[in-house]
């Protein structure tokens, strides 16, 4: 795995972090979201831009700030944490995009 990973600010009950990516484009505010799906041990990772008007997260936003290794290095790490912190979760993630 990527070494190179943002520092994260975590909620008490671990299931949203946000930190920051800095590049070409400046910082721009990124959450990962661990949402339970129905009562279940499903939680869907949910992770995108923070829209500084709103606060609102927008998965759709394609940020090219020239850092995807390292972000998405730390999207990992968090994984990591919730799970230690939920060892009988399972984690579904699907992309936004066609790639």
């Amino acid at each position: 795995m990527f070494k190179e990973r943002y520092d994260v600010i975590a909620s008490p009950n671990l299931n949203i972090f946000e930190f920051e990516s800095t590049g070409p484009k400046g910082v721009i505010k990124k959450v990962v979201l661990y949402s339970r799906i129905r009562n279940s041990k499903f939680y869907n990772l949910g992770f995108g831009d923070k829209e500084p008007q709103t606060g609102l997260i927008s998965d759709v936003v394609i940020t090219n700030n020239g850092d995807s290794k390292k972000v998405l290095a730390t999207v990992a790490a968090t994984l990591l944490v919730f799970t230690n912190q939920n060892p009988d979760a399972i984690v579904v993630a699907t992309g936004s995009t066609s790639a």
